[in-house]
């Protein structure tokens, strides 16, 4: 049953709905088949556009619905309790189905609505899982923009042998037409990204009538921080980005944000998207950046987005962030959601009682190493150097843990798995120099970040370790572009820092624009 708190801010939301949703909950039977029913009836007990059948269909068992209107199948199916992160994705769903409007950028509609072939997702989460809604939610708009896909998203707890049959220790994990198809956070243009070779809609390379002063390139907090600034100027800003939040969004706990003694990412990262809406900034999201013409028309730069556009601006700030750094040793791309995982709020749960290692000794490795020793029976943390990296409030904590070990001067050789799944680390132990084997059950990778520069690595000078160089004013090499946070080569990366950073890039902007500087 859902509290009287929750079904009021249901009913209000579906006062926006002009159209009636059918849910109808499978024929069949399983253990939860009445709490669904409880939660189910509930549900639409808030609004006559909520209708409930029961046992029209036939799913994958008793504890599986789908949604319907009159006269259209939406391909969007629940399997398991769509409670904790999922009963959002659940909510959207049938808000979308009623006629709410989808949140998604026009030129991403029209790519999804170009596909022709028959594309049945599975979506495998766990619902502590923080990413697995992401890419829920992505799919399921994807099906209901397109009749030629599905996605049902299965609730591994409930179904135990899929979990066991496909040998899954990550999610979420993603399967297309009964193939392995994705391990872990995606968001729609990454989904779009891998689908490519399904995609016949081709848009012909047009210019944005409106040429922008600014475009931001990026959305997390460096960027959020440097479009309020210049919006602020009374410039016309441009955001694209894939999210709001970026990197931020996946982290869990933050206590070293100045006058907030604890946040966490989706929160700072909500506050970050409110905070945008106060000014005229035009955010397109889902999308991304492919290639910058600098100079293309007199003083104006072209951008080439992924939907084929070009948009022309005064000038750009880069703030793309940075993504996980991988290990880069045998067995851990093979391996990712078969034992090898980055995210221990999403993946933990799966390795309950188990013996894990977490590789590296920076802040976000001890960090994972607390949060697993609630739910693992040991967590062994490697680290490279002789030293660790981490705060010394955090080195405390996990000394304090009983089921914490850490080991220094360690370089990682090979994951190796036995049985489809992980059973052990080689690794160099840098002190003796021999050769060790610790056996364990899975491994989380946390050695720091890579930044986002690929599409600019011709265009903007960068340093040996791919970041971009700047100088004290943000500038890059290119006049008119700057670049702000974690994508540059200034130390310590960190959120304060990022948006100190993102606001001098907004103010460096201005003298460009205003004063030539």
């Amino acid at each position: 049953m859902l509290d009287r708190e929750i079904l009021e801010q249901i009913k209000s939301y579906t006062e926006k709905m002009n159209k009636k949703v059918f849910i109808r909950l499978s024929a069949g039977e399983h253990e939860s088949r009445q709490e669904l029913l409880s939660m189910l009836e509930s549900f639409c007990s808030v609004s006559e556009k909520l209708i409930l059948e029961i046992g029209t269909v036939q799913l994958r068992s008793g504890v599986s619905f789908d949604l319907k209107l009159e006269d259209k199948e939406l391909g969007i199916i629940f399997s398991g309790i769509p409670g904790g992160h999922e009963f959002n994705s659940f909510l959207l769903a049938v808000l979308n189905a009623g006629g709410v409007p989808i949140k998604l950028d026009e030129s991403i509609q029209n790519i999804i609505k170009s596909i022709k072939e028959t594309l049945k997702f599975e979506t495998i989460v766990s619902l502590s899982c923080h990413n697995c809604p992401e890419v829920v939610q992505a799919l399921n708009v994807m099906a209901f923009l397109n009749p030629n896909i599905s996605n049902e998203m299965i609730e591994g707890g409930l179904f135990p042998e899929i979990i066991e049959e496909r040998k899954i220790l990550g999610v979420p994990a993603v399967y297309l037409n009964g193939k392995s198809f994705s391990n872990g956070k995606m968001d729609i243009s990454e989904i779009l990204e891998k689908l490519k070779d399904f995609i016949s809609y081709t848009a012909e390379e047009k210019t944005e009538k409106e040429i922008y002063d600014i475009v931001v390139i990026g959305g997390g907090p460096a960027g959020v921080s440097s479009a309020i600034y210049t919006a602020r100027k009374g410039f016309k800003v441009l955001m694209i980005t894939d999210r709001v939040g970026g990197q931020v969004r996946d982290t869990m706990d933050i206590e070293n944000m100045i006058s907030m003694i604890h946040t966490t990412g989706p929160v700072l990262s909500d506050s970050l998207e409110e905070h945008l809406k106060k000014y005229s900034i035009v955010v397109r999201k889902n999308i991304k950046v492919e290639k910058i013409i600098p100079n293309k028309e007199e003083n104006f730069h072209a951008l080439i987005s992924t939907t084929k556009e070009e948009i022309l601006t005064k000038s750009i700030i880069l703030s793309t962030g940075a993504k996980w750094r991988e290990l880069g040793v045998p067995g851990e791309k093979e391996n990712l959601g078969s034992g090898v995982a980055y995210c221990p709020h999403c993946d933990g749960p799966f390795f309950k009682d188990k013996d894990v290692i977490v590789v590296g000794g920076g802040n976000s490795g001890i960090e994972a190493a607390l949060d697993l020793s609630q739910i693992v029976k040991s967590v062994t943390v490697l680290e490279y150097s002789d030293t660790l990296k981490a705060d010394k409030i955090l080195i405390d904590r996990a000394l304090d843990k009983s089921n914490i070990r850490i080991k220094t001067s360690i370089q990682s050789k090979s994951i190796e798995t036995k049985n489809g799944k992980v059973n052990s680390l080689i690794y160099l132990d840098r002190n003796t120099e021999k050769i060790e084997t610790l056996e364990i059950d899975g491994i989380f990778i946390q050695i720091g970040l890579v930044p986002n520069t690929a599409f600019i690595k011709e265009l903007i000078e960068l340093n040996k370790f791919g970041e971009i160089i700047i100088d004290s004013h943000c500038r890059t090499n290119v006049k008119g572009i700057f670049a702000c946070g974690d994508v540059t080569n200034i130390p310590y990366k960190q959120i304060i820092i990022a948006m100190g950073e993102g606001a001098k890039a907004g103010l460096s902007t201005f003298e460009y624009l205003a004063m030539g500087k």
